[in-house]
C-alpha cells in the first residue's frame, strides 16, 4: 500500500495538518483522518458512511462505475462459469481457490459440521407455527455458541477456523429446518451424498416416497445449477449494511455465532435483503402485461411513490455485472422449469421494455441481480418469505471471511462512530 499526505486547512481557525493519502492495490484512495480530531479537533460527517472506509480488506472489489466485481481477485463472471459455491466459500475464506485435494477436504469438513445437535430440534419446534424464517434464523444462529461452546477461544485461529465452518455448513440446514417447521413437515437430515445446493433442495422440498433420482424431488440439475450461480453472485459484496454489522459486532469481541445473528437481522431489512421479494411484490401490483406502459409512466413521475423494484443499483452506476450473468440463467429456468406462469410472462415483458425505453437506458435503470433472482426463486419453488433467507445462505460465505479477517488483524479496535448532537445544550433543573 503507497503512501502520499494531503494538507486540510480550516479556514475559520487558520489551522491546518497533513493527513496521509492511503491507496490500495486499485479503488479510489483514502484520506487517513483518524488523527483529524487530535490534529484539528474536528470529526467528520457521512451519513450512511458513502464515502468513508470502514476497514482494509483483501476480500471483495466493487468498481461501481464500470460494473466490476472481484473475488479475491478474480472476476465474478469466470467464478460463476467455472467454480461451484463451496470452491468460491474456499477462496473467499482462504484466500486462494483450493487444489483438488484441499477442496475435497473442505466439503468433506463441511458434511460433517452441517448436522444440527438434536437439542436444536426441540428449540426449532418452540417457534410458532407462523414465525418468519428470518425471526427463526436470527435466534438459532444467535444460539449455536450455546451448543458449540468449548470452542469459542477467539485467540486461537483453529477455533475461529471451525467455527466459520460450523457456520457455513449449518445455514442451510437450518434455513431448511425453518421451512419445514413452518409448514408442518418433518425435519429432513443432511445427506452426505449429496453436493451443498443438492443438499438444501432435498431438506428443503423431499417426501418419503420420494427418490434423489425423480425430477419431482425438486433436485433438478438445471435448478441445482441455478441455486449455485445464486450463492455465488451473493456469497460477498463488499462493505455493504450486514456485512458491515458483522464486522462492528466482531469488534467488541462477541462470539462469532452473535455477529453472524446480527448480520442476518441487518439483512431481514427491506432496504436490503428484501428487494427481489419487492419486485415480486411490484409485479403482482403491475399485473398484466398491458398495463406495463402504465407503470412505466409513473416510474417515470417524481410526484409518484411508485417505483420500479430490481432496476438500477446504488453502487453499480452503469450495470450490475451480476445481472450480466444471471440474466440467461433466469430464461434458461424459467424455460426448463416454470410451465405457464403469468408472472413471468410479465417479468419477461416489463424487462423487455424497459431495456428499450429511452428513459431508462439514459438513467442506466437497468434489470439488476435482484430482479432475476426473485423470479428464479419463485420458479424454483421457494416461499417468498424464504427469499431473505436464501441470501443469508449465501452471504454466510463472506460474512465468515471477513469476520475471519478481522479477527486476524492485530491491534484492532472496538467500533465506535461519532455523532453531531442536535439536542438541548446543558441546562439545569
Amino acid at each position: 500500500m503507497t503512501q502520499e499526505t494531503l494538507t486540510i486547512k480550516d479556514n475559520s481557525t487558520g489551522k491546518e495538518a497533513e493527513f496521509s493519502l492511503l491507496k490500495g492495490t486499485v479503488g479510489t484512495p483514502v484520506i487517513d483522518v483518524s488523527a483529524l480530531h487530535k490534529k484539528m479537533g474536528l470529526f467528520t460527517y457521512d451519513p450512511g458512511f458513502v464515502s468513508t472506509a470502514s476497514c482494509k480488506s483483501a476480500i471483495t472489489y466493487i468498481d461501481g462505475e464500470n460494473g466490476i466485481l472481484l473475488y479475491r481477485g478474480y472476476p465474478i463472471d469466470q467464478l460463476a462459469e467455472k467454480c461451484s459455491f463451496l470452491e468460491v466459500a474456499y477462496l473467499l475464506m482462504n484466500g486462494e481457490l483450493a487444489n483438488d485435494a484441499e477442496q475435497a477436504e473442505f466439503e468433506h469438513e463441511i458434511g460433517q459440521h452441517a448436522m444440527l445437535h438434536e437439542a436444536m430440534r426441540s428449540f426449532i419446534d418452540g417457534f410458532h407455527y407462523d414465525a418468519h424464517p428470518m425471526a427463526m434464523m436470527v435466534g438459532i444462529v444467535g444460539s449455536l455458541s450455546a451448543f458449540y461452546h468449548s470452542e469459542l477461544n477467539m485467540d486461537d485461529p483453529e477455533h475461529r477456523r471451525i467455527s466459520a465452518m460450523r457456520m457455513l455448513a449449518k445455514m442451510p440446514v437450518i434455513a431448511a429446518a425453518c421451512h419445514r417447521h413452518s409448514i408442518g413437515f418433518p425435519f429432513v437430515y443432511p445427506r452426505a451424498d449429496l453436493s451443498y445446493c443438492e443438499n438444501f433442495m432435498n431438506m428443503m422440498f423431499s417426501l418419503p416416497s420420494q427418490k434423489y433420482i425423480d425430477k419431482d424431488n425438486y433436485i433438478d440439475p438445471v435448478a441445482v445449477k441455478a441455486l449455485n450461480l445464486l450463492f455465488i453472485l451473493h456469497a460477498d459484496h463488499e462493505q455493504n449494511a450486514s456485512t458491515s454489522t458483522v464486522r462492528l459486532a466482531s469488534s467488541t469481541g462477541a462470539n462469532p455465532y452473535a455477529c453472524i445473528a446480527a448480520g442476518i437481522g441487518a439483512l431481514w431489512g427491506p432496504a436490503h435483503g428484501g428487494a427481489n421479494e419487492a419486485v415480486l411484490s411490484m409485479l403482482e401490483e403491475i399485473g398484466t402485461v398491458d398495463r406495463i406502459p402504465e407503470f412505466i409512466n409513473k416510474a417515470k413521475d417524481r410526484n409518484d411513490p411508485f417505483r420500479l423494484m430490481g432496476f438500477g443499483h446504488r453502487v453499480y452506476k452503469n450495470f450490475d455485472p451480476r445481472a450480466t450473468i444471471i440474466r440467461k440463467t433466469c430464461h434458461d429456468v424459467l424455460e426448463h422449469i416454470s410451465g405457464n406462469d403469468p408472472l413471468f410472462d410479465l417479468a419477461l415483458a416489463l424487462e423487455e421494455y424497459a431495456l428499450k425505453d429511452e428513459y431508462f437506458v439514459e438513467k442506466k435503470l437497468y434489470p439488476n441481480v435482484d430482479f432475476y433472482s426473485g423470479i428464479i426463486y419463485k420458479a424454483l419453488n421457494i416461499p417468498v418469505d424464504m427469499f431473505t433467507v436464501m441470501f443469508t445462505i449465501a452471504r454466510t460465505s463472506g460474512w465468515v471471511s471477513h469476520w475471519l479477517e478481522l479477527m486476524a488483524e492485530p491491534g484492532q479496535r472496538i467500533g465506535r462512530p461519532r455523532q453531531i448532537y442536535t439536542g438541548k445544550g446543558r441546562r439545569d433543573l
